[in-house]
């Protein structure tokens, strides 16, 4: 939870008006980190978490029904297929995702739900250096500006600092991509 809390530092920091109600989408929400964490600790924002396990999805869907979370919903669906809904396609203010992919394959997940101007939040280890270096190419492709490396105020589970990479929405992103359901992670860009 506290690595969770410890990304709205760099979110405030990247958005406009941070305390405005926000649509953030967290990609891989998993057991709800940290997406349920940033939908209570942000109750202005509304939050769509994404997963593609329908056990995971059914467990965040209690979750925010137990708790309650009325601004937190729940989509069982891969990302790939978010990214080319019109509903939700360059919708987000804010796009987290945690322990996914690597930054290739997570930039075409994720750049395609932020809108023009909003940021994507990654949250990655302590020595990211080489896989941003990678992505360089993939980022720019999809849309999204120059990658910011920013320390993030909690550990990870080696005892290093985990860090957030941090792109904001330049362009808008082709309607080739996010392409089909496996692509990206099979043949990163």
């Amino acid at each position: 939870m506290e690595d969770a809390l410890a990304l709205l530092p760099c979110i405030d920091a990247a958005v406009a008006e941070p305390a405005a109600a926000l649509r953030l989408t967290d990609v891989g929400s998993g057991s709800g980190f940290p997406g349920v964490v940033l939908a209570i600790a942000r109750p202005r924002w509304t939050v769509t978490l994404v997963e593609t396990l329908g056990k995971k999805a059914r467990f965040l869907e209690e979750v925010c029904a137990c708790v309650p979370l009325p601004n937190c919903t729940t989509l069982c669906a891969r990302a790939e297929a978010v990214g080319r809904a019109p509903a939700t396609r360059e919708a987000a203010d804010v796009v987290t995702a945690r322990a996914v992919a690597e930054l290739r394959v997570l930039a075409e997940l994720c750049l395609p739900l932020v809108r023009l101007g909003g940021v994507w939040v990654a949250q990655k280890g302590a020595d990211p250096q080489q896989e941003v270096a990678d992505a360089r190419r993939a980022v720019r492709l999809l849309g999204g500006g120059d990658m910011a490396i920013l320390p993030v105020a909690t550990l990870g589970p080696d005892g290093r600092p985990f860090t957030a990479v941090l792109t904001h929405k330049a362009a808008p992103t082709s309607g080739a991509y996010p392409r089909e359901a496996g692509v990206p992670k099979r043949a990163p860009l």
